[in-house]
């Protein structure tokens, strides 16, 4: 076991094995290179990204599938050998989320990089993907008539 100190969970334990392990950090957090996922609930599609080093530092993700259900993207040959893919079914996809200012409703998920997780081995990468329309703000939730 290993024992995270959080900001937002406070004092945890989490099973080494479930560390998930960037190598070369996350953009714009490159320092950082492990974290925990932790559950927002049982219930709930989403999920925390907290880091292991810094107390107060956790991304906010969710499955993009569960949302946008026609998502779709190749991980290419690079990205599977860094990430030590063998089989496709251990590979997790997550996205991470923006809660602005304007609360939940509002909430957009980054679909142009998603967080590839090979649960196999917890190797992870936030891959940005080319030649496509996705882009880093994607809304969760249809825009109410009158927004």
């Amino acid at each position: 076991m290993r024992r995270l100190s959080t900001t937002r969970f406070g004092e945890i334990e989490v099973d080494e094995k479930s560390i998930v392990t960037f190598d070369h950090g996350i953009p714009a957090f490159e320092d950082e290179r492990d974290f925990a996922i932790i559950p927002y609930d049982a219930e709930s599609p989403y999920l925390f990204l907290q880091s292991a080093s810094t107390p107060d530092l956790a991304f906010l993700m969710t499955d993009p599938f569960i949302f946008f259900p026609d998502y779709t993207f190749e991980l290419d040959d690079a990205n599977m050998e860094m990430l030590g893919v063998t089989d496709d079914s251990d590979i997790l996809v997550c996205s991470l989320i923006t809660v602005p200012p304007t609360g939940i409703p509002n909430m957009t998920t980054n679909l142009l990089a998603p967080i590839v997780i090979n649960q196999a081995n917890m190797k992870a990468k936030q891959v940005v993907l080319e030649k496509t329309s996705y882009t880093t703000k994607h809304r969760l939730f249809p825009e109410k008539k009158g927004e």
